[in-house]
Parts: structure tokens; sequence; C-alpha cells
């Protein structure tokens, strides 16, 4: 299943939205392809999509969740992947 938390992280003067799957990451790409989503939009595990695409993902089929959920889904699924942090930081 797709799935979409609220878009409340800010970033570019913007606000953004994550973007998941908790089946695959093929039906993730096949999801972010219909949305529009560039490729550069993939982090990870998930897409970023700017806040004036969060009501056009829901009317496509992505679910909305809380971050926390999405989050949870997400890992319990075995796609979470988490940022490698760098010596020192």
């Amino acid at each position: 299943m797709i799935l979409v938390d609220p878009p409340s992280w800010p970033g570019h003067g913007k606000f953004w939205s994550h973007l998941v799957s908790d089946v695959s990451y093929e039906e993730l790409h096949a999801f972010a392809a219909e949305l529009g989503a560039p490729a550069r939009g993939f982090e990870r595990d998930h897409y970023d999509i700017p806040a004036d695409w969060y009501e056009r993902a829901v009317a496509l089929g992505a679910r909305p969740v809380g971050s926390k959920e999405l989050v949870a889904r997400l890992t319990a699924a075995g796609l979470r992947r988490r940022k490698v942090s760098s010596p020192g930081s």
C-alpha cells in the first residue's frame, strides 16, 4: 500500500510530505511515476513530495497516515533504509 504523511516537513521554502510503500520499492516507483514525481525526489526509501501534491497523491490512492505510523509501517515491511551517519557527526 502507498502511504503519505501530512506536509509538515520544511525545506527550500516549502513544506513536504513523505511518500512510501509498505509493499515494495517497485510499487512506490510506479506510483511516483503516475503522480509525476521526478526520480530526484527519491531518497533512500521514500519520495519527498511538495505540499501541493498531497491531495493529488491521496486522490490517486495513497493512504494518509501520521509520520510515526508511516515510519512504523515502512520498518515493519523491512523497507526502511536509515541514513548512514559519517564519522565525526
